[in-house]
């Protein structure tokens, strides 16, 4: 006789999971399955709403995202300029706060002094609190006026003579420098709080082995822990990039609503979501409004491409420091 066949029940069937748990397992995939449902539906919306626009014939969508013009009144329609405004105002805005984050969540994690680490990591974190509005409304109030007065003419006077063509010109306020300001402040928190738990997710006897070797905890957290998570912290860094291309109404405020390509920061400029936010109440016409909706879905998949990579990456820092 095997030994399967001497233990109690043997070769019986398991038993059916009971009714409720049945119910909730079947309640819970519902619920899971509902979110990428919604967004097929709203990829399939943007769609729909701009294929007024495929009536211009094949080339259609390449020559809206490369055309400059945006003209409502002669019906012509290009987003160039606001692509171009989406990522320099982007690409600003982490080059400012992706290290204040990074440095953020290293002192937090590594560095802090025990007591002082969760109630530094809630302070932090309180600033994704913030509305989007409040944002704008600061930086309506306080960070335009100092680039117009303050910042702006003093990186004209040391950087835009002769030097960086885009700090040269005039400083008007509302700009793609204000912009990029204002989203730096909202993409720390973030990264910083992303990176944080990346970090923490980096094995313990690593640090104690290099603690046990004589190391500091600065050498540790930059010689050991760091290196081990960077493809986490990359992925934090582009969930920011994913947060700072869809803001809408906090850069509407100070960006400066202008149809032209970013050719210095101190002047006035324009990103896909303030476009779509100022214009799309005052559409005049099926075109406009179908040009609006173009914009979005363009704007939808950039944003959607981006948060999805930087998920695989913060995945994969997961499993890497669970290995």
């Amino acid at each position: 006789m095997s030994a399967a066949a001497g233990r109690p029940g043997a070769g019986r069937a398991p038993a059916p999971r009971p009714l409720p748990d049945r119910a909730y397992a079947a309640l819970l995939a519902a619920g899971a399955a509902v979110v990428p449902l919604l967004l097929l539906l709203a990829a399939w919306a943007l769609a729909r709403g701009a294929l007024p626009l495929a009536a211009d014939g094949p080339g259609a969508a390449w020559r809206f995202l490369e055309r400059g013009t945006w003209d409502p009144v002669r019906g012509v329609y290009g987003v160039a300029p606001a692509v171009a405004g989406t990522v320099v105002t982007a690409a600003l805005a982490l080059l400012l706060a992706a290290p204040l984050g990074l440095a953020a969540a290293v002192y937090t994690a590594e560095l802090a002094p025990a007591r002082l680490r969760a109630p530094l990591a809630l302070l932090v974190d309180l600033l994704a609190a913030v509305p989007s509005v409040v944002y704008g409304l600061w930086g309506l109030q306080v960070l335009v006026p100092a680039v117009r007065t303050g910042l702006g003419p003093f990186l004209r006077d040391t950087l835009g003579l002769g030097r960086f063509a885009a700090f040269a010109g005039p400083a008007y306020g509302p700009s793609v420098l204000a912009a990029a300001l204002v989203l730096a402040v909202m993409v720390l928190p973030y990264v910083a709080a992303v990176s944080r738990e990346v970090l923490r997710a980096v094995p313990a006897a690593q640090r104690e082995a290099a603690l046990a070797l004589g190391a500091t905890p600065w050498e540790v957290a930059a010689g050991v822990v760091l290196p081990h998570a960077r493809a986490g912290v990359a992925g934090a860094v582009l969930l920011g990039l994913g947060r700072a291309l869809g803001e809408t109404l906090a850069v509407a405020m100070v960006v400066g609503a202008a149809h032209r390509a970013p050719g210095a920061l101190l002047a006035p400029g324009y990103t896909l979501a303030a476009l779509v936010a100022n214009e799309f109440a005052e559409a005049g016409d099926d075109r406009h409004l179908a040009a609006l909706f173009a914009a979005g879905l363009a704007l939808f998949a950039v944003t959607l491409a981006v948060n999805a990579l930087a998920r695989l990456l913060v995945r994969g820092a997961g499993r890497a420091a669970g290995a």
